[in-house]
């Protein structure tokens, strides 16, 4: 099936691949796709290219990867000969100026992570799951110039389940997002969507994540302990204090245990502190500070934790 609307894609993260991949499978004319430069990563800080732009490579589609798009002349030359009927924005990673926004007949056409209003901002998955909602979904809106405030084209709604972690919604929502997107630009195309304003009323955020975010804080109930734990997965993840060292929180799970508050308590092979609420979280699998990590019962093993033990800062 072939469309006659000239696209321009934006976006940068592993999340935005599928739409990508699916506009063109769909026959889509992607004229140009715009990404982040690439950036150093590693231990040898060797420049590596953003997942959309390999994925647009592979799909031998032209990339531009402007350091700044504000004011850049050149980026706004090169869209005004493509002349776009729509640009579509997945996670590019930067506020489009309002010379953008303006330009194509359909606007700037974004897939967002949640059902917004709530969680607008840069990680709404992450934050979905850490604030233990049980459902979460994708958003298709027409950017304006505010931070995920744009008019509501199309949503459809997704179950978190409890052992999700934000690496395995992600990969839902992108190809949920991704049929989103199709079903959005169809729509437009045919007029058969009426878009609607967010209700402001009922708007949160989700800001970028920072590592202090991962530094777990015991007076927390093991539910939301468990929760971040989940959503902070791969960076900044779950980590604390044992011993003046830092130890991370590879995997847990609440559990029923009676135990003082960021407290540790042996049983056998298992391993439970105290949380917040007299609740308890098992520790399932931990990495001490320069190791690889192991499971409780190598843990118990290798360094002896003593029951009524303190963990954290």
């Amino acid at each position: 099936m072939t469309h006659a609307l000239n696209l321009v894609f934006c976006g940068t993260p592993l999340f935005a691949v599928p739409a990508l991949e699916m506009l063109v499978e769909a026959g889509f004319p992607v004229r140009l796709v715009i990404t982040q430069p690439d950036r150093p990563k590693g231990r040898g800080l060797e420049l590596q290219p953003s997942p959309v732009k390999t994925a647009a490579e592979e799909l031998a589609l032209p990339v531009f990867q402007p350091e700044k798009i504000k004011t850049n002349e050149e980026l706004r030359s090169r869209l005004a000969a493509i002349s776009p009927a729509a640009i579509v924005v997945v996670g590019y990673g930067r506020m489009v100026p309002p010379w953008m926004l303006h330009l194509p007949t359909y606007g700037n056409i974004n897939l967002h992570a949640s059902l917004l209003p709530k969680y607008r901002g840069a990680a709404p998955i992450q934050w979905a799951i850490a604030s233990g909602e049980k459902f979460t979904g994708v958003t298709t809106i027409r950017l304006d110039e505010g931070l995920d405030t744009g008019d509501v084209l199309l949503q459809r709604e997704a179950t978190i389940a409890d052992d999700d972690t934000s690496e395995s919604l992600a990969r839902r929502l992108a190809r949920m997002g991704a049929d989103l997107l199709i079903e959005t630009l169809a729509g437009l195309q045919a007029g058969s969507i009426n878009p609607r304003p967010q209700n402001q009323q009922e708007a949160s955020l989700a800001p970028l994540l920072k590592r202090q975010d991962g530094d777990i804080d015991f007076r927390r109930s093991a539910r939301e302990i468990y929760n971040r734990l989940r959503a902070f997965q791969p960076w900044p993840g779950a980590f604390t204090r044992f011993r003046g060292k830092t130890l991370n929180i590879m995997a847990a799970r609440p559990a029923r245990a009676e135990i003082e508050q960021a407290r540790l308590l042996i049983n056998g092979t298992q391993l439970f502190v105290g949380c917040g609420d007299q609740t308890a979280l098992e520790l399932v699998a931990v990495q001490p500070e320069g190791k690889k990590a192991i499971g409780a019962a190598d843990f118990i093993r290798g360094y002896r934790p003593q029951t009524g033990e303190r963990i954290g800062s």
